[in-house]
């Protein structure tokens, strides 16, 4: 057993002051209560509990070239996505499975020190360099599981039916690693990335298309509607406007209006951007039950637009945030963009709104929790609970800011005014994994990043 001391935790009914929680060996809660006698060793007794972030849409290996393209020089690289897609396609072709463990080790540990404990991996990088499946179909969805591991969070793998090049297109030579060429194929490397996920007890599946232009829309429907129907579905949609465009050439419809017509959406659905709606798509999405997943500083970088955010919420909308190409890996400074793009858009403040608690900053942390949890598979509402992992966010107490805030004033206040200085730990399934701003295992893990980062010598 041990015990965890803190000057606050945060409850779905507000925040418990100078809260106990009694985890057990295997990291689980065993008891939540209050205490005036708080003597730890721990250091964080002064410090406030939030729920640990859900990070529910990751591209791993595109870590290694976080901020290395903003270059925008010549014809040959237009300034948009689909020239970042490039330099992109360029690193995937170049990633070995040591390469690949040691990026996700690095971007799952500096994950946790920004306070995520779970992270949904959208993995699409499969087979070797030459395209042809390694001898293990699930060998780099197998080091991403490792990377986890080493670094401590939750991972939901969820490997990607990658099929096309476009809306009717064959794939092209700078995709072989991603192809599953049938649903057959799709369906032998999600049963083999299940297996590996029996190798690291927080981990878990999940079933992902990249995308409506990526998979040909026929067996879309096929593996909505006979594939596993109890875990998450993950799906890329509307990020780009010529990916709409395409198709409403290829099929007469935008991509979420043809989803919502031929698939029956649910809540384990979770749709990936959707950056580019009708006011009917909107609320059929609403409608539906399923979940949106927002990656505000990936979409800023690329370009892609805003959500129509606060149309989506007055329908009851979910969403969940995600790190994507993790250019930012902050989840408050997601919260914050996001709301802040609204702003600027509408010139109104009310962005993050509940009629159940009134205030921005509480809504945004249970989006962010409850909704994120669905994208992996986890459907508990209850922020901590007898019975459950203690996986938790633990802020500095006494930062200035926060030391004697009135606690209708601290969630949004945590939200909108704390930067990463101020996030002191990290508690994964009961195990602290950062300690004073700093990831437990950052030598080691960052001595191997470096070596690898040398190797691809692509910064």
């Amino acid at each position: 057993m041990k015990k965890y001391y803190f000057k606050k935790l945060l409850q779905n009914s507000g925040w418990l002051t100078k809260a106990t929680v009694t985890v057990n060996d295997n990291g689980i809660i065993s008891d939540i209560s209050t205490s005036e006698n708080q003597n730890s060793s721990l250091g964080i007794q002064h410090s406030i509990a939030i729920p640990g972030f859900q990070n529910a849409h990751s591209h791993a290996f595109q870590y290694a070239m976080a901020g290395l393209a903003e270059r925008h020089e010549g014809s040959e690289n237009p300034d948009d996505f689909w020239g970042w897609r490039e330099a992109m396609y360029q690193l995937a072709l170049s990633v070995n499975p040591d390469q690949m463990e040691a990026i996700a080790s690095m971007l799952y540990s500096e994950m946790a020190r920004h306070g995520y404990t779970n992270v949904t991996e959208f993995h699409y990088v499969h087979h070797n360099k030459d395209g042809k499946p390694y001898d293990n179909l699930a060998e780099m969805g197998s080091r991403l599981i490792a990377a986890a591991k080493t670094a401590g969070i939750g991972i939901t793998l969820c490997p990607i039916f990658y099929q096309k090049g476009g809306f009717g297109q064959a794939p092209n030579d700078r995709q072989r690693r991603f192809i599953s060429p049938t649903i057959y194929d799709y369906l032998k490397l999600l049963e083999s990335s299940r297996e590996a996920c029996k190798s690291y007890e927080h981990a878990n599946i999940a079933i992902g298309i990249h995308s409506m232009r990526g998979v040909e829309p026929k067996d879309i429907v096929e593996i909505a509607k006979s594939g596993p129907q109890d875990i998450p579905f993950h799906i890329h949609i509307s990020e780009q406007l010529k990916e709409i465009e395409d198709s409403i050439k290829y099929l007469g419809k935008r991509p979420v209006e043809w989803l919502l017509e031929n698939i029956e959406l649910n809540e384990r659905f979770h749709l990936v951007h959707a950056t580019h709606l009708t006011d009917e798509e909107t609320i059929g999405i609403a409608k539906s039950g399923a979940n949106v997943v927002i990656c505000p500083s990936t979409e800023g970088n690329l370009g892609d637009g805003l959500f129509p955010l606060r149309k989506y919420q007055k329908e009851g909308g979910k969403w969940s945030i995600g790190t994507d190409s993790h250019v930012g890996l902050n989840p408050l400074e997601e919260l914050r963009l996001l709301d802040y793009g609204q702003r600027l858009i509408s010139h109104k403040r009310n962005t993050y709104f509940s009629t159940k608690q009134g205030d921005g900053g509480t809504y945004a942390l249970e989006m962010a929790t409850i909704s994120g949890r669905k994208a992996m598979n986890n459907f508990e509402s209850e922020y901590f609970k007898v019975g459950k992992p203690f996986n938790a966010c633990i802020i500095d107490g006494t930062h200035p800011l926060l030391a004697n805030c009135r606690d209708k004033n601290l969630t949004s206040t945590i939200v909108y005014s704390t930067d990463s200085t101020m996030q002191k730990a990290t508690i994964s399934h009961g195990k602290m994994i950062v300690e004073n701003g700093n990831h437990v295992k950052k030598n080691k893990i960052s001595n191997k990043f470096n070596e690898i980062m040398k190797e691809l010598a692509n910064r």
